[in-house]
């Protein structure tokens, strides 16, 4: 049976989702409190699964997982009852803040930033830009658990997030005046042009000073942080007929909040396996982190969830037989001004439905059986589907499939949804996708008998 979703509801929800997702840590809190909302409960990692049925999640830095076992355990499966799995990614292109940031040039307070992951970087010139992050800080005492913003600590360290609305920051451009080859082919020198000014002044600005401020403790008190950049100008629609989105990070925020609603909505039908949704931090940098796709993330709490079940290690390997893997970030659309550097017959178009994509390369993990699953799925939800591949004279970019398939030996297939501007400050999506994307996901979580 179709799930019906509101084109305007998940637009919307798909732009507050975004707005309050800076970072990768507030990604996953903008998730588990959803969650939450929905009747999801928090565990702690470091301590022992419960054991009765349940809808739960955890968070581990800036990557989540959450599921359900209550319908898997209402039907009788048992503990070797297969997954159903989405996996998305929750971090994106940006600048970052490094250790000892403060620089003075010329009477210009400035920040120094190391670039994270591949940024199109011109699209963050002449840009106002916010700080938002992570701060280890010395605390009191242990904490509960690892969930950021939410009462982590371990020992005397205690991590808190912020998020600072004001424009702050700007990474100023060279005048053309100064230079009038710009127009014929940008160079940026990652050291030397992309660190932002943030006032003036004859000494250097007080990052930790502000940094101290903005999580309310002494600067003494600073034992790390992950800060990043990100543009302020809220994420809005747009178009003639307001059917477009513009917003920063859709990649990958557009797969995690689908994955959100459409675990919530899954969950809601008590299917005879287990739903599942993971949110991977560190896509970007290529995932090899104790978070990232490449860790043990994902395959220990899915054999945990066995083990807890009343299930032997047997049981696990069994239930990853019959598991299936949705790996979801976006997809390129067709540029119309670039329409060359796509595949001919492989037309993408936004607002067009989700997209298939596949490389015989395996830079996507998609083969027939996981497109048969994905396929079925959008028949069941009722939207389109397109299918894309890359010209075969480019290299392909990859996800987190590839990696989460080889981690568990289960079937894998590689979705999106269709967006321009991908890797750039602001991107470009559809505001008809997000329903069907929410859609498509929920029935590929809670397939039809």
């Amino acid at each position: 049976m179709a799930h019906a979703f509101d084109i305007d509801t998940e637009a919307q929800g798909l732009i507050d989702f975004v707005d309050a997702s800076p970072t990768s840590f507030h990604a996953c809190a903008s998730a588990a409190s959803r969650l939450t909302e929905a009747g999801f409960t928090e565990v702690v990692e470091s301590e022992p699964f419960p054991t009765a049925p349940g809808a739960r999640f955890l968070i581990r830095g800036g990557s989540l997982i959450a599921w359900d076992t209550r319908g898997a355990y209402a039907a009788g499966s048992g503990p070797a009852a297969g997954f159903r799995v989405v996996g998305a990614h929750t971090d994106s292109p940006n600048f970052r803040i490094k250790p000892n940031p403060d620089r003075l040039k010329s009477g210009w307070q400035s920040l120094g930033v190391e670039v994270y992951g591949g940024p199109l970087l011109n699209s963050w010139l002449d840009r106002d830009l916010g700080l938002a992050g992570r701060v280890a800080v010395r605390g009191e005492g242990r904490g509960e658990g690892r969930g950021e913003g939410r009462g982590e600590g371990r020992g005397a360290v205690e991590a808190r997030l912020f998020h600072d609305t004001t424009p702050l920051l700007r990474v100023a451009q060279l005048a053309i005046h100064l230079d009038r080859e710009q127009n014929e082919g940008l160079t940026l020198n990652r050291q030397l042009h992309l660190e932002p000014l943030w006032g003036l002044g004859d000494t250097p600005g007080d990052f930790r000073r502000y940094l101290s401020e903005q999580v309310g403790v002494p600067a003494a008190d600073l034992l790390g942080w992950d800060v990043m950049t990100y543009p302020v100008e809220p994420s809005r629609r747009l178009g003639r007929r307001s059917e477009l989105i513009a917003a920063p990070r859709l990649d990958n925020l557009g797969t995690s909040y689908a994955g959100v609603r459409a675990l919530v909505e899954a969950a809601r039908t008590e299917p005879r396996h287990v739903p599942v949704l993971v949110l991977f931090d560190h896509e970007e940098v290529g995932s090899q982190s104790e978070r990232g796709a490449m860790s043990t993330l994902l395959p220990s709490v899915l054999e945990r969830l066995v083990l807890a079940g009343g299930g032997s290690r047997e049981d696990y390997w069994r239930a990853l037989a019959s598991t299936v893997i949705a790996s979801g970030d976006m997809a390129h659309a067709t540029h119309p001004n670039y329409a060359d550097r796509h595949e001919p017959l492989h037309h993408i178009a936004v607002n067009g439905g989700p997209v298939l994509k596949i490389n015989t390369n395996l830079r996507y993990a998609t083969d027939s059986l996981g497109e048969a699953a994905f396929r079925l799925a959008c028949e069941q939800a009722a939207v389109p589907m397109q299918s894309f591949v890359v010209r075969t004279d480019l290299p392909c970019g990859s996800t987190v499939g590839p990696m989460t398939s080889a981690l568990t030996g289960a079937t894998t297939v590689d979705f999106g949804a269709p967006l321009l501007s991908m890797h750039s400050a602001r991107e470009l999506g559809g505001a008809h996708d997000p329903a069907m994307y929410v859609a498509a996901l929920t029935a590929f979580l809670a397939p039809a008998p």
